[in-house]
Parts: C-alpha cells; sequence; structure tokens
C-alpha cells in the first residue's frame, strides 16, 4: 500500500467533483476525460498546461482504470476535477479486495510481469485514498499535482 494511503468508510455520494461526460470503460476513455478536464481549466483560467505534470496526471488515471478492469470487475465509477494546484482522480470498481504491492520477481527468482501500477499511482500522486462504498467495492482516488 501507499505511504499516503487512508482507507475510509463513505457513507452517501462521494463529495467529490461534477460528472464529465460518460463513464469510461477502457484506460484510453479515462485519459480522454483527464486530458479535457485540465483542457477546460487551462482555457478557463488562461493558464498554460504543465504537459510534465498532464503527462504525469493521464498515466495515474491510466493505470487506475487498467487495476479497476484488471482486478475489480470493471469501472463502476469515475470522476475527474481540477482542484486548486493539482488533478483529482477517482475510479470505482465491485472488488472489496485493496490494492497490493508484489515484488518485481516470484519465488524461483524471476521477473513477474505487470505489476507496477499500484506502484506508479504511489509515486505520481501526493494523495491517495482507498474509499469503501457503502454497496460494496471500493473508489480509488488520487491527487496529482499539475506544477
Amino acid at each position: 500500500m501507499c505511504e499516503q494511503h487512508r482507507t475510509e468508510f463513505a457513507l452517501g455520494t462521494s463529495s467529490v467533483v461534477e460528472r464529465r461526460g460518460p463513464r469510461p470503460r477502457k484506460p484510453a476513455e479515462a485519459r480522454r476525460a483527464v486530458e479535457r478536464a485540465v483542457a477546460e481549466r487551462c482555457r478557463a483560467t488562461r493558464t498554460r498546461c504543465d504537459q510534465a505534470a498532464l503527462s504525469d496526471a493521464l498515466l495515474v488515471a491510466s493505470e487506475l482504470a487498467t487495476n479497476a478492469i484488471l482486478h475489480g470487475g470493471g469501472i463502476t465509477d469515475f470522476d475527474v476535477d481540477v482542484v486548486g494546484p493539482g488533478i483529482r482522480v477517482s475510479v470505482s470498481d465491485g472488488s472489496d479486495e485493496l490494492p497490493v504491492v508484489h515484488p518485481p520477481v516470484d519465488q524461483q527468482g524471476r521477473r513477474r510481469v505487470g505489476g507496477h501500477g499500484w506502484p506508479i499511482v504511489c509515486r505520481l500522486s501526493r494523495d491517495v485514498q482507498v474509499t469503501d462504498l457503502p454497496m460494496g467495492g471500493k473508489c480509488i482516488t488520487a491527487l496529482v499535482p499539475l506544477s
């Protein structure tokens, strides 16, 4: 688990953000939602978008979406919002299982395929929150700095 990780039980609806279109079903759709949100904020504030920071947010959204699909039975909800100096990405899935970090090699010393998504999310995010949902499943919210 990330060092920045917090787990809490959510009652009612999430306090996170406004919906920006249909729920993504694929990582590419999650990335496009993040691009739109950041582009809207940059236009509204007439500021230049930091491309390196945007790349980090795109990677985090992609990894969260991929993990929800591979390990959580699919994306059940998705929100993105630009808040202050960062972008908050929330991805929900139907699994109660918390993300785990696996060693890069197995017990026989062979390199594992995959298993890099959660460490990437933890490294690029300033804050990561895992919230249990009242009807089962979880919501993972990551705040990625945009500066």
